[in-house]
């Protein structure tokens, strides 16, 4: 479980961590409570850097709780995991887009998010999300998001991906959906209005993904 003492990452922080997952063991890495993206100094942004690294018969769960941004917050997160062949990979990245509860709306903020996945040195996966100025505007559009106020991206790499890919479509909303886009690579996208839609979303895919096990954090 990780803990971030300083309860959250504004400007000029700098984090980093990083895992490897030998052959034949299994690892679930997930955090005590969400993360908070605060209120930066003009000119100044928040880093995150975690590297994964998961050997031939190895499985990752990389499980962190959602990440809050704050109106006038500026993060930039990268995610870079390197997997072995006959290793499996359970990776969810939550965000919620201000506290709708207390009425705040991200009307200037920055977000860069990139998350690389790579096998032997090939790419498999690459995902980057790029949000600066008025967020909540943007995402306010009908064919952006609706107005959504959180959103996760999931990803499951084993050979069972395509397996199970119809009993997860089967327990998604209408604002979500999932992929197959490689023979064992599984990919899935929820919008939601809230955190608390976003989690009634996430919990039976992480379920089902992961045997029925969710860390006790995320359900306390």
């Amino acid at each position: 479980m990780l803990l971030n003492t300083a309860g959250g990452v504004t400007g000029g922080d700098r984090l980093s961590f990083s895992a490897q997952v030998r052959a034949g063991t299994r690892l679930s890495v997930t955090t005590q409570a969400c993360e908070r993206a605060y209120r930066a100094q003009p000119g100044e942004t928040g880093q995150v850097r975690n590297h994964l690294s998961v050997a031939t018969g190895a499985r990752m769960n990389w499980l962190p709780q959602e990440t809050i941004l704050y109106d006038g917050s500026s993060l930039d997160r990268r995610l870079s995991v390197e997997i072995e062949p006959g290793a499996s990979l359970l990776m969810v990245e939550p965000l919620v887009f201000g506290r709708i509860e207390m009425g705040e709306s991200l009307n200037d903020a920055r977000f860069c998010d990139r998350i690389e996945i790579t096998r032997r040195g090939r790419p498999i996966f690459l995902d980057a999300t790029r949000l600066q100025g008025g967020i909540a505007a943007h995402l306010a559009k009908p064919f952006i998001a609706n107005g959504a106020g959180a959103m996760a991206l999931l990803v499951y790499l084993a050979e069972n991906a395509e397996a199970v890919l119809p009993r997860l479509r089967q327990m998604l909303p209408e604002c979500a959906g999932a992929s197959l886009i490689g023979e064992d690579l599984l990919v899935m996208r929820v919008l939601a209005a809230d955190s608390f839609l976003l989690r009634q979303s996430l919990l039976p895919a992480l379920r089902l993904l992961n045997n029925n096990e969710i860390p006790r954090c995320w359900t306390i």
